[in-house]
């Protein structure tokens, strides 16, 4: 109202008084208050009792917690098997995100184009990522397990003669394996955000690249790849981050064998960590990993925020 009088009676607007304002602030923060007491418990306890444990001995093998310095970080970096699990994470994360970027986009670019039955085959194309990651390494465990497996069967018959191969027990086949699982359950994803970057781009664009003759190669590499550059680096950032916590299929598939053959950086800190309760070498293994990541993250932003201001 003209006068600051709200219907029912109370004062609104910049007619209000002020001590009534500061009290309206107050229960704002009241409410949000304990949300964010308990977010801060969540997060901040586990972070600040993780620094403690990185300079003491918190084994449950030996008593006490004796202050060791830097030693579980010594432990860690000269420990031939932490190296190698690093390794076999770069080579499965790249590997992974390369081969599922390159399928997500060719699937991409089969569905651009409307036609019948768009909808539906594309809803079967996406089932695999409500999936949980155990289901589907347990579902590749079934077929690509030797005897009983029909994936050395159906080879078989594809090359007339018997196959024998031990998909989840030797090398390089465990790998194989691994990449297979991954790239079926994560190309979708790949194929979602690209596809909605295709269908972004305005028909006349193309439109007016073939009244120029343009070719189709051409038309690829100077116009669709400029226009969906920055959801391709997104769908490569979130992927990449995701894939480099590989964890479950390899703990389904393989139990990170044989021996520590299929290692990778998440395994070793859970295997160090919950398995032979190394806690405090577990726990600087897990803040060098989390310092690797977020150093790859870095890059990775800075990147895609160039893309989005270009």
């Amino acid at each position: 109202m003209a006068n600051g009088i709200a219907a029912d009676g109370r004062t609104s607007g910049p007619g209000r008084h002020p001590s009534a304002r500061k009290s309206d602030n107050w229960f704002k923060w009241l409410l949000v208050a304990p949300a964010a007491v308990l977010i801060l418990a969540i997060s901040i306890y586990p972070l600040l009792f993780s620094v403690w444990v990185l300079f003491v001995n918190y084994d449950f093998q030996i008593p006490g917690h004796a202050y060791v310095g830097l030693k579980n970080f010594t432990q860690v970096i000269t420990d031939p098997v932490a190296r190698y699990s690093l390794w076999v994470t770069v080579v499965l994360s790249t590997i992974n995100v390369v081969l599922e970027f390159l399928l997500g986009l060719a699937m991409a670019m089969a569905m651009a184009n409307t036609f019948r039955g768009r909808g539906v085959l594309i809803s079967i194309l996406i089932v695999p990522l409500f999936i949980s990651p155990i289901i589907v390494g347990q579902v590749w465990v079934l077929m690509l397990h030797s005897p009983f497996g029909p994936t050395n069967y159906l080879l078989g018959l594809l090359l007339g003669q018997e196959v024998n191969i031990r998909w989840l027990t030797a090398f390089p086949w465990n790998f194989v394996a691994l990449v297979l699982a991954d790239m079926w359950q994560w190309t979708p994803f790949m194929f979602v955000i690209l596809l909605a970057g295709l269908t972004s781009i305005p028909p006349h664009v193309y439109e007016a690249a073939e009244l120029d003759g343009v070719g189709r190669w051409q038309t690829f590499w100077y116009i669709t790849v400029p226009y969906i550059a920055p959801m391709m680096l997104l769908a490569v950032t979130f992927r990449l981050l995701d894939a480099i916590r590989l964890f479950d299929t390899i703990f389904i598939m393989t139990g990170g064998g044989p021996g520590t053959s299929t290692y990778s950086a998440s395994y070793y800190l859970y295997t160090i960590g919950f398995t032979q309760f190394h806690l405090s070498r577990a726990t600087a293994g897990a803040w060098i990993f989390m310092i690797l990541t977020l150093l790859v993250v870095f890059f990775l932003v800075r990147r895609l925020l160039r893309a989005e201001v270009r």
